[in-house]
């Protein structure tokens, strides 16, 4: 939950199955317009079957009021010599950072991952924000193959 200008606003966090959520080409329309390329990847990557984050991954929504406020998901990353997962395809709505959406789909996105393996892996490059947010979220920077960040449970 956080504290908006009309009062107390609940962030209810969703898992996403099937289709991606109503909303979610009004945020890769904000995402592109920022420069941004995280939700277009989604939206290919998820119509084309490549990438559906399916367990032990999870893709969630986060939604204000109904409206599609952010999203986030985790999946297998591959190649590394212990088992770890990825946060990926991070984005919050513009009007809605510093509300703590990006927290909570944050922090439903570790859970999950934790639930699979000891280590968590972020790539902190799509904004100049991102890496100071997994910092906060707990995460330390590396110079990983493919990654910036890393998180041991």
């Amino acid at each position: 939950m956080s504290f908006g200008e009309g009062g107390l606003e609940v962030i209810q966090i969703v898992r996403v199955f099937d289709a991606l959520p109503e909303g979610f080409g009004l945020l890769e329309k904000m995402a592109i317009a920022e420069g941004v390329r995280n939700m277009s990847l989604l939206a290919e990557q998820w119509a084309s079957g490549q990438q559906r984050f399916d367990d032990p991954g999870a893709l969630f929504a986060a939604c204000i009021d109904g409206d599609l406020a952010g999203v986030g998901g985790v999946t297998v990353q591959s190649g590394l010599e212990e088992p770890a997962m990825r946060m990926r395809r991070l984005y919050v709505a513009p009007d809605h950072r510093r509300s703590g959406v990006g927290q909570a789909l944050a922090g439903a996105m570790i859970q999950q991952g934790f639930q699979d393996a000891r280590l968590l892996v972020a790539n902190a490059r799509a904004s100049l924000a991102a890496p100071s947010f997994w910092e906060a979220m707990g995460f330390e920077p590396v110079a990983g193959d493919g990654f910036t960040h890393l998180m041991r449970g």
